[in-house]
């Protein structure tokens, strides 16, 4: 079994890596002061931890995009680099939305990247003023990933039901362009356990393996301290995707605090493959209790990326396990 640095990445939480066809990894990650966009490139995964961090792109100084730099992600889509990241504005912190940037090369960490502004819903009947889809991206909306399934290109992110509601739900929908919406979002997930309410109703952080004919999706749940697990949603690869019902949720959470392994609050993860084949899943948590931390956990900046080689189990499911 292959040996993995533990930690990853010191104090990069939400942890993105992309294995792109030059056989290179290409990370990324939550800056810790929330305020910009890095990429690290290597040929292994342990050469991660060491490699080089360029900036690719930093917050504006007032306006949308100006605070909260959370949860880039990288994808390679039709021949080009894009990054999905939230933001929020300079006098609205918490007006966090969904934005992408376009790289004009193909060399991610050292050609130019231009901003194609926030996500776009899609354009129906039913819109709002602008003739977008009245409610994709109209409140609190993060942790977005996309995924090609048979000709098909998919965006699965978290929304919040109105602010007032405080519940964040995943949401999927098809993609026309790596920037828009195709079809009005459909209802993925909602925290309706026990285990996806704490302090907060929380499904975010959503990440998809495709494995053995199923479609695997895991999310993150609960607020972001050692209460922070990760659920899981599964689908036959025959199904409908933008079908709720084509959708099984596990009753319990498939990784969560381990107190004697030091794990606490485990999450946000996303799979990748390593040097050997094997599927890996790149996630963060803090290796000691939230209960020493002093003020609001999402503010501390102690989460660390780390890896965990998937296994399967006799119905060829992913387990997680350290």
């Amino acid at each position: 079994m292959a040996k993995y640095n533990d930690p990853l990445a010191l104090g990069r939480a939400d942890p993105y890596v992309y294995k792109h066809t030059d056989g290179f990894y290409y990370f990324t990650a939550t800056y810790p002061a929330y305020d910009r966009i890095c990429i690290r490139k290597s040929a292994t995964i342990n050469g991660i931890t060491d490699a080089e961090e360029k900036v690719i792109w930093r917050k504006h100084d007032e306006g949308v995009m100006a605070s909260h730099i959370w949860a880039p992600e990288l994808h390679y889509i039709d021949g080009k680099w894009y990054i999905y990241f939230a933001a929020g504005e300079s006098e609205k912190k918490w007006e966090i939305r969904p934005y992408v940037l376009e790289c004009t090369g193909q060399d991610p960490l050292n050609d130019p990247w231009i901003e194609l502004g926030m996500m776009k819903a899609h354009r129906t009947n039913k819109r709002n003023k602008n003739g977008f889809d009245r409610y994709s991206f109209t409140d609190f909306s993060l942790d977005a990933t996309t995924f090609e399934h048979r000709g098909k290109r998919y965006f699965i992110w978290a929304e919040k039901v109105h602010r007032r509601f405080g519940i964040s739900n995943l949401y999927i929908a098809e993609l026309a362009a790596p920037n828009e919406l195709k079809t009005v979002q459909v209802l993925l997930c909602t925290p309706d356990y026990d285990w996806e309410r704490i302090d907060f109703w929380v499904c975010e952080g959503p990440a998809v393996l495709k494995h053995g004919g199923k479609i695997y999706v895991t999310y993150s749940a609960s607020a972001t301290g050692q209460m922070y697990c990760m659920g899981m949603l599964t689908a036959d690869e025959d199904a409908d995707l933008l079908d709720p019902k084509s959708w099984t949720k596990s009753r319990y959470p498939v990784f969560k605090t381990d107190p004697e392994k030091k794990i606490f609050g485990p999450g946000h993860n996303c799979f990748t493959t390593g040097e050997n084949g094997e599927v890996l899943c790149i996630l963060h948590y803090r290796d000691y209790s939230d209960k020493y931390i002093s003020g609001d956990p999402l503010n501390n900046p102690d989460r660390h990326a780390h890896v965990m080689e998937v296994t399967f189990d006799e119905n060829d499911a992913p387990v997680f396990k350290m």
